[in-house]
């Protein structure tokens, strides 16, 4: 049996703490896409709008986007807003327990929304965004926070259009073009592509590494066990060759400390 193992350390667009984590400030210059009277609100946004959003408005923890008509193109959709907990009345703008929050908060929606199982929602393309009130709406006490599904993942350089609306869009046999593949001699250094189009590896199952209580077991015990389970776990997905290929992706104690506690396993295939 000839196995190659590729590991990649991919943050796989859902991961990331997004919607201001990686920024301090509270820009909502969207420059002509801007909404002057969600500049600056302190109100609760609408779920359910859709707008037309780009890596670059993501990257930012407010949003004053323009809403379009989700009958119309656009790759971003709000699927869940309120209120911050009581806790968070007087934290700091950019307090790292805002990300824990939201990751709790967004990715259990997300999974829901769109119809996918915790092993779905890391082989996906798509991810989402979360936003807060800009700095100086939050100086005036406003504390919401605003989860969008997105059209891509930290890999993407653009976001693709989204359905009508993503709500179950992943449920049953999603299609390939939502689904993550790899093109490359290798999982770690091949490129991220949507498995629609011509790839040499998918992202075909994941394997759990731990309880929710569980402390994180150190890099070489994720890697190790990340090999050893997904090499069982692709060897069957594939029916047992006996010969085959495969790659992993673990994560590492920032992930595990955000709730993460699956690694994904790669199969070489073109299928």
């Amino acid at each position: 049996m000839t196995q190659r193992r590729a590991v990649a350390v991919l943050l796989l667009g859902l991961l990331l703490l997004t919607g201001g984590t990686l920024s301090a400030c509270g820009s909502e210059d969207q420059g002509g896409n801007t909404d002057p009277d969600l500049v600056d609100s302190v109100e609760v946004p609408n779920n359910g709008v859709c707008r037309t959003l780009t890596p670059d408005d993501v990257a930012q923890p407010a949003n004053a986007t323009k809403a379009v008509d989700c009958t119309m193109e656009h790759t971003a959709e709000t699927f869940v807003t309120g209120g911050l907990p009581a806790e968070y009345d007087d934290v700091e703008y950019d307090d790292p327990d805002l990300g824990n929050f939201a990751y709790r908060t967004c990715s259990k929606a997300f999974a829901k929304f769109v119809g996918a199982d915790e092993s779905l929602v890391l082989r996906t393309t798509i991810s989402w965004a979360w936003f807060r009130p800009s700095e100086k709406a939050w100086k005036k006490g406003a504390r919401w926070y605003r989860c969008d599904v997105v059209g891509g993942n930290s890999s993407s350089p653009d976001y693709r259009p989204l359905p009508e609306t993503a709500k179950g869009m992943l449920s049953g046999r999603p299609k390939d073009s939502w689904l993550s593949c790899a093109r490359g001699a290798s999982v770690a250094e091949g490129a991220k592509v949507p498995c629609s189009a011509k790839h040499d590896w998918r992202a075909v199952t994941t394997v759990k590494l731990g309880k929710p209580d569980d402390k994180y077991p150190g890099d070489r015990v994720m890697e190790s066990r990340t090999r050893s389970f997904c090499a069982q776990s692709v060897k069957a997905w594939l029916n047992y060759p006996a010969e085959f290929e495969y790659g992993f992706t673990f994560f590492h104690k920032p992930e595990w400390d955000a709730g993460i506690r699956r690694s994904v396993c790669w199969a070489r295939t073109a299928k």
